[in-house]
């Protein structure tokens, strides 16, 4: 992967991208068996990555409570330019409360990776699924979580963790089940490093009669809190919880991502800020070069929007 400053990671990379539906295996009329199971994957997939011939690690991402996988699709582009490969599954349609069948499934796709993911990319493009990191927004990111936390066994290990602006529920006391926080300091440890990228106007109501997308206690500071090292914490200021989502995003669920949720305008500085920031991690704990991530800690004012935290916690109190 090239190298750049810390700069570079919030603008496009420098690969060209294609982006691609993949449908998922359905069970064929004479049996209960999944038609063509090798290589279609448990779920529907979105999945954007570099055009060039070469190898590339793999970024697996959550999509938020009834959003699309296509709501991400400018956000999946702009990591996938700076060479990964993006996969984003549509986990259901219409789900409950209960997250458990979601953990489950986002699990099946990260198993089928290995077996099925070569089928689908362009030719001459190839995964490394030695290197398997896995990101989610909103309730995506509390699935995310799970994953890390071992509540689905997977067949692949984990790189990284990136949560972006994650949710645990409607509030304190009020978690989806399976709850991930415990209101215990530093007691979550998570099998891959952790970062935690949250809004700081996510927390407050749309409207007076509007609950916020990201209640206080169960939002990115509580995960922040309560995870272990290494963890870092990156909140920006003035943007919303949908504000990392594509400019369009057509019909009544996409609709719903403006008028729900507190927004801080134009999404396209908060998408290069998250896509940015993912990218800087990626180098750090994927490819080993630390320097864009530890230029934005450094600078944070280089980022495209302001951010009003900028935390990172280890063993030594050193760089995430």
């Amino acid at each position: 992967m090239e190298s750049e400053s810390e700069g570079g990671v919030f603008d496009h990379g420098g690969h060209s991208v294609s982006l691609a539906r993949v449908d998922e295996a359905r069970p064929s009329r004479c049996s209960t068996s999944l038609a063509g199971s090798n290589e279609l994957p448990p779920k529907p997939l979105l999945i954007a990555g570099p055009r060039e011939a070469g190898e590339y690690p793999v970024l697996v991402f959550l999509h938020g409570y009834l959003a699309t996988n296509s709501f991400y699709s400018q956000l999946f582009r702009h990591v996938a330019s700076h060479g990964f490969i993006v996969v984003g599954p549509q986990l259901y349609t219409i789900s409950g409360p209960d997250t458990t069948e979601e953990i489950k499934s986002a699990a099946a796709v990260i198993d089928w990776l290995a077996g099925g993911l070569s089928s689908v990319l362009p030719p001459n493009v190839r995964a490394d699924l030695s290197k398997v990191s896995i990101s989610g927004h909103s309730r995506g990111g509390k699935v995310a979580f799970a994953l890390a936390l071992g509540h689905a066994k997977l067949a692949l290990p984990l790189a990284a963790l990136i949560a972006v602006d994650p949710v645990d529920g409607m509030g304190v006391g009020k978690q989806t089940p399976p709850p991930i926080l415990n209101g215990k300091n530093r007691s979550l440890h998570v099998s891959a490093p952790v970062m935690v990228i949250g809004t700081g106007l996510g927390e407050l109501p749309r409207g007076p009669l509007l609950p916020p997308c990201a209640p206080r206690g169960v939002s990115h500071a509580a995960f922040y809190d309560e995870c272990a090292a290494p963890v870092c914490h990156l909140v920006a200021r003035d943007y919303g919880h949908t504000d990392m989502m594509d400019d369009d995003t057509p019909g009544a669920r996409g609709l719903a991502t403006r008028v729900l949720c507190r927004s801080g305008g134009a999404r396209a500085p908060m998408r290069r800020f998250v896509g940015g920031a993912t990218v800087a991690f990626l180098r750090k704990w994927v490819g080993g070069d630390g320097a864009a991530l530890d230029g934005i800690r450094a600078r944070p004012e280089q980022a495209p929007v302001a951010l009003s935290v900028v935390e990172f916690l280890d063993g030594s109190l050193d760089s995430c």
